[in-house]
């Protein structure tokens, strides 16, 4: 089971490293076959059996094959589908890009493993607010079901760049990407 598991990384890697892009995750539908001791913390540090992933380009190839199945995040290759544990969102948005202003700026978000995303309609920012603490945990979302976890010197910068809503969003600040308005506070 762990050798075909390393088998079907290898080759993910060799296709990753040719530049052929992400695999298509979606498409495959192994087995399930069990659980994988490898958790992602809250800060984004990937861990194996309670230590620190290491190699940044380990990490990155098993962020290519991360796939959210209902409530839980598997690693999946063709030939196997691994659940691992994800404490808060798989993904940290580090970086922040503006392009443009007004409606129709584009915030582009770069996560830990070097996905880059633009918010907008297919990829919507979200706000939690913890009922206990009233702070905030904004979200956007990368890929294919995946979120990143807004870090908070990003959501600074998101929230310098907020205005003033209308019309739905009237006392609400809201931040514009991609001609799409997001609140900064949680839905109602």
């Amino acid at each position: 089971m762990a050798g075909d598991f390393t088998l079907g990384l290898a080759s993910l890697q060799r296709e990753t490293a040719a530049g052929r892009g992400l695999p298509p995750v979606e498409k495959w539908h192994p087995a399930h076959c069990g659980d994988i001791d490898i958790r992602i913390a809250r800060d984004g540090t990937w861990f194996h059996e309670g230590t620190p992933v290491g190699r940044r380009e380990l990490v990155r190839l098993f962020s290519t094959i991360l796939r959210k199945d209902g409530d839980d995040y598997v690693l999946v290759t063709p030939a196997e589908k691994m659940r691992i544990t994800v404490e808060d969102a798989p993904f940290l948005a580090v970086l922040l890009d503006v392009e443009g202003e007004g409606k129709n700026r584009k915030l582009v978000f770069t996560t830990n493993v070097g996905d880059q995303t633009i918010a907008g309609r297919d990829n919507p920012i979200r706000v939690e607010i913890d009922p206990a603490t009233r702070e905030p945990s904004p979200y956007v979302h990368v890929r294919r079901g995946l979120e990143a976890k807004i870090s908070r010197p990003v959501f600074y910068q998101l929230v310098d760049l907020a205005v003033p809503g209308e019309g739905e969003y009237e006392g609400k600040l809201v931040l514009w990407s991609d001609g799409v308005a997001f609140p900064l506070d949680a839905p109602a």
